[in-house]
């Protein structure tokens, strides 16, 4: 046997569920990227899969690889990236344990990611979500489940798999009315709540029933709602709000937006960025700069600050020639 395949099996066994205890998202996402990894350098070395070595898989073989996610799947450089921190997170493992392979390991590790355009976030007005938040139609069971489902959203700013997983017991509508999540990097947060908040919940509450331990957000079969499921809902209901707000028809909301439109609330109220962090639950404030990045008020009202006040307005005009002559003697 090979040192690949045992590599392989240690690194998501021992490796990402016991040491780093990673979520099903992070394993799969490792899960696809090696796998393609593993049936590009077979079709390349001309051998099966499970006769593939470490060696089999060197810096040129990777490199090509990440090529071929570019040039032939049409992946973005940020996809690109993604696959290659997997693939170092492999080797980075195997280093220890097979060191007889140091050399083509490290070449593997000295790849570089590739830089790529940031481009700013998409996040929603006051008055879009105004629009969106009125869409549902409170006549139905689902459209109540929905209004709540998206006031939340739009309130905290939940990444789409805390808002899926949400309880009804994480909900709480007394004092210091909060919810609380287990989120990305498997933190524990809390996010207050706001009084209209609260008083859509606790009428959500009252109609959804259940245990504590149920779902808060269910389908008419009583399973949770899935993420696929939350995200067609979004774009029903701006597909309807865009009749009242028009400027919603430029805008592709998804669960990630609302999440961005909920920073955006709190840096216009002028909430510092690491309170915001810590709201998001970013690893660290450099995240939270995207935000300020977006924000063309909060610039407008930089610049209004620092303005020459005694500036006279208008543009320069040329002196008239003869007395630009005459000046000039």
């Amino acid at each position: 046997m090979t040192a690949l395949a045992p590599a392989l099996q240690a690194f998501f066994t021992d490796r990402l569920a016991l040491q780093r205890q990673a979520s099903g998202h992070t394993i799969a996402a490792y899960r696809d990227a090696l796998k393609m990894l593993v049936v590009f350098a077979a079709q390349q070395a001309g051998k099966p899969p499970s006769r593939l070595d470490i060696a089999d898989l060197d810096a040129q073989t990777v490199g090509a690889f990440l090529n071929h996610l570019e040039n032939e799947r049409g992946n973005s450089a940020r996809t690109r990236n993604a696959r290659l921190a997997a693939i170092h997170s492999l080797f980075g493992y195997a280093a220890v344990r097979h060191p007889e392979h140091a050399a083509d390991i490290q070449r593997v590790l000295a790849i570089p990611p590739k830089r790529c355009d940031k481009a700013l976030i998409t996040y929603l007005t006051e008055d879009e979500i105004t629009a969106l938040l009125a869409a549902p139609d409170l006549a139905t069971w689902t459209g109540r489940r929905d209004q709540a489902l998206l006031v939340l959203a739009c309130q905290t700013g939940l990444r789409a798999t805390e808002l899926t997983t949400l309880t009804t017991a994480d909900v709480h509508l007394g004092t210091g009315a909060h919810v609380s999540c287990l989120g990305k990097g498997r933190k524990h947060r809390i996010t207050p709540l706001t009084p209209v908040t609260v008083t859509v919940l606790r009428s959500w509450l009252a109609e959804r029933g259940g245990l504590p331990a149920g779902p808060l957000f269910i389908t008419r079969r009583g399973t949770p709602l899935s993420r696929d499921a939350l995200e067609r809902r979004i774009a029903k209901y701006t597909a309807t709000a865009a009749e009242s707000c028009p400027s919603l028809l430029e805008k592709k909301v998804s669960p990630h937006v609302l999440r961005h439109s909920a920073a955006m609330r709190l840096l216009s109220a002028g909430v510092d960025t690491s309170v915001i962090a810590l709201w998001m639950g970013h690893e660290n404030t450099a995240t939270t700069q995207v935000y300020i990045h977006a924000d063309l008020a909060l610039k407008e009202r930089a610049i209004a600050r620092t303005a020459p006040q005694n500036a006279t307005p208008g543009r320069y005009q040329p002196a008239d020639d003869i007395l630009a002559f005459l000046d000039g003697l």
